[in-house]
């Protein structure tokens, strides 16, 4: 593993800071080529980007110091400027927030903004999880006698015994998702039908790989607290495609009303 790049002096550039705003950096001039073409100002994907940086930092810290409250009361300001403790779906809700107030300023509806967003979240995903792979940073799952298994002697959480690659699957199964979406968004002509789908993708990914990771359960539910936040987002999406269909439907008669001629008007048109 690779958790340090090279040295700038007495800097040392770390490969998952490197993949982390790469992580953000590759979506972003995504999102602005493609806002562009829709005549979307441009300048929207930076706003966004900064927010999701902003909203999922804070929303990740946060879970942390609820997680850890307990050690939070005994030193605050160790836990709140401490280098550890970016949980994964805190980062979401808060990156998640983040964007979503910066689209609310905007102009532009949030369902026509998400279409382009949600599924580059999947991409920004899966590049920082290459930076976690290179980094040995203990995202990593149990021992495993699999062909692919491998160990993070070098890791910044080091073992010798082979184990899942988690970061790996992680990797495959988001650019999987996110080639799938980014397909069917050209296709798609109803507006939000894309974010939803890839709330569904997304809740999907995580809770699959979190098969495949040391994380405790909560012991009432027989799952992960991440896999608890991945059936939420699966049902946001599941909620925002039931919304779509509903409202198309309720349109639907009326607008067909006003096309098509009733059976009075078409016997009158044979007289």
């Amino acid at each position: 593993m690779y958790p340090d790049l090279f040295k700038i002096g007495p800097i040392t550039i770390h490969s998952f800071g490197v993949m982390a705003m790469l992580g953000f950096l590759i979506p972003t001039l995504i999102m602005r080529k493609e806002f562009s073409r829709q005549k979307i100002n441009p300048d929207l994907a930076n706003n966004i980007a900064v927010g999701a940086i902003l909203g999922g930092f804070v929303g990740a810290r946060l879970y942390f110091i609820i997680e850890h409250w307990s050690e939070f009361v005994l030193n605050p300001m160790a836990m709140i400027f401490s280098g550890a403790g970016l949980v994964w779906y805190g980062g979401l809700i808060g990156g998640v927030i983040g964007v979503l107030w910066v689209i609310h300023k905007s102009e532009y509806s949030v369902s026509k903004i998400g279409d382009t967003v949600a599924p580059l979240i999947l991409l920004g995903y899966a590049i920082g999880r290459i930076g976690c792979q290179l980094a040995g940073d203990g995202d990593y799952g149990p021992p495993s006698n699999l062909p692919w298994a491998m160990a993070y002697p070098h890791g910044v959480v080091p073992t010798d015994v082979p184990v899942h690659p988690t970061p790996i699957y992680d990797f495959i199964l988001s650019m999987i998702f996110f080639w799938l979406l980014w397909k069917f968004k050209k296709s798609s002509t109803i507006t939000g039908q894309t974010m939803g789908a890839a709330f569904i993708a997304m809740g999907i990914e995580r809770f699959i790989t979190e098969f495949f990771r040391n994380t405790p359960k909560i012991s009432s539910l027989g799952i992960t607290h991440a896999q608890f936040i991945s059936l939420l987002v699966i049902v946001s999406g599941v909620i925002i495609l039931l919304r779509l269909r509903n409202s198309m439907q309720a349109t639907l008669p009326s607008s067909a009303k006003r096309q098509e001629p009733s059976v009075v008007e078409l016997k009158k048109g044979q007289k």
